[in-house]
């Protein structure tokens, strides 16, 4: 009986490592971190610079700002893969649409333009 027992032990030690060695590893095809670049401008396309860009983390709803560069770019480093972001930016008064990034979407740096109306 004893014996038995241990040949049990062995054989299913055997299998589990079988079944472990068998299984492939899960590689993340999802990076750490991703960014968020893109430019604001107006309906026209012309660069608004200074404009204020408001990122909300849907999740845990902290919101970060970026004051555009003079080519009405932005950019927004190491947000989590794994969250839903808002975005949409403010020009004297004037406000964005707001744009979702979606943690469905797997671009290591996504891009999304902002246009404002400007009057």
């Amino acid at each position: 009986m004893n014996r038995l027992l241990k040949l049990s032990a062995i054989m299913l030690g055997a299998v589990l490592l079988f079944a472990m060695q068998a299984t492939p590893a899960v590689a993340s095809d999802q990076p750490a971190t991703r960014t968020l670049i893109g430019t604001v401008m107006t309906k026209s396309d012309k660069p608004l610079a200074d404009a204020i860009v408001y990122l909300k983390n849907t999740r845990t709803l902290t919101v970060k700002t970026y004051i555009a560069e003079k080519d009405g770019s932005y950019s927004f480093h190491s947000l989590s893969p794994n969250d839903d972001y808002e975005v949409h930016a403010e020009w004297k008064g004037n406000k964005s649409d707001t744009k979702t990034l979606s943690s469905f979407d797997s671009r290591r740096q996504a891009r999304i333009n902002l246009h404002i109306k400007v009057e």
